[in-house]
């Protein structure tokens, strides 16, 4: 079974103060963060710790896994 990085994404998003916004659509979340002040998408699954870091980068947070 490949490892989910999903609840541990969401967690340090909130951490840093990434709001959740809404439900997209199909299986995404839409996210704000406030340190870039943009929106970004989350999708529910996340199996990949490259696409992990890659929402953090689009936070404007530095990579964690």
């Amino acid at each position: 079974m490949a490892p989910q990085f999903g609840r541990a994404l969401r967690d340090i998003l909130r951490a840093a103060g990434c709001i959740f916004v809404r439900q997209g659509k199909g299986s995404h979340e839409i996210w704000y963060s406030p340190i870039t002040k943009r929106n970004f998408p989350v999708p529910v699954g996340i199996a990949s710790r490259h696409t992990a870091n890659s929402i953090l980068r689009q936070a404007g947070l530095p990579k964690a896994f």
